[in-house]
């Protein structure tokens, strides 16, 4: 199915999503292109945890996730999140629908590391007839990452990126989206428009990108690796067309670049 772009919003950047943003999402379907979101929520599960007395840790970038941690993680990402951005795309007259990567058999996985990461999963298999068939009939797919083993009988947490890139990939999304509080890569204060992970790399070296900005590129080009041809770093404050151009940065692979 052609013009299918997947959109990854972190749980930081939900409450901000701004009114141009949503309007953006309903002029890129105006414009042919078929939305899926796929989103996190840290900092709403770190303070649910925090206010249960629930201990949690980070392993290697992590969440380690136990039984208490998981059923934290599905009240957060399946609840509240999936709830509140279905709400407001709603009230911009985008007709969606929030499913759980469990939900349907959407996505399943196998265990990262039982010992030391307890219920954090990987992606084994995407259902993308799912997907499709729910975007053949209008509706944009809110995805919380909570996937399923493949006898049912264990539910895993999945990085909201790598959900993202998984379902990019599945469904051969002509682009993956990350959504950021800023309008692309920058440098000297305007818009890197394209660069290649390459170029990426040596902007991280030389500090002209800094901070938060490194991990959302960093899941950006492991989502190249993972199958995806060029992503997007947008900002979700802004419009995201510029005519039928989405804005923001495009990451390519070398060989894309090359082309």
């Amino acid at each position: 199915m052609d013009g299918i772009v997947v959109i990854k919003c972190g749980g930081s950047m939900i409450d901000s999503l701004s009114k141009d943003f949503y309007e953006g999402i309903r002029e890129m379907q105006n414009n042919g292109y078929k939305p899926i979101i796929v989103h996190g929520g840290g900092p709403a599960i770190n303070q649910l945890l925090e206010d249960l007395s629930i201990e949690s840790e980070f392993v290697n970038g992590l969440r380690k996730t136990t039984d208490d941690v998981m059923n934290v993680v599905e009240m957060v990402l399946s609840g509240t999140m999936t709830n509140k951005l279905v709400r407001q795309l709603q009230k911009h007259g985008i007709t969606s629908i929030g499913i759980t990567g469990s939900d349907g058999g959407l996505m399943y996985a196998k265990a990262k590391d039982i010992e030391k990461l307890g219920l954090v999963g990987e992606i084994t298999h995407v259902n993308q007839d799912l997907l499709f068939n729910l975007i053949s009939i209008g509706l944009v797919p809110v995805i919380s990452p909570i996937a399923m083993s493949s006898d049912s009988e264990d539910y895993y947490n999945i990085n909201a990126d790598t959900a993202a890139a998984a379902v990019a990939v599945a469904v051969k999304a002509e682009k993956l989206l990350f959504v950021t509080d800023v309008p692309g890569v920058l440098k000297d204060s305007k818009i890197i428009e394209q660069a290649t992970t390459i170029e990426i790399m040596s902007l991280i070296d030389d500090g002209t990108i800094s901070g938060g900005m490194i991990p959302k590129v960093m899941a950006a080009i492991h989502s190249l690796e993972g199958g995806m041809n060029e992503v997007m770093i947008v900002s979700g404050q802004t419009h995201l067309l510029d005519g039928s151009k989405i804005n923001g940065t495009t990451i390519q692979r070398e060989m894309e670049a090359v082309k």
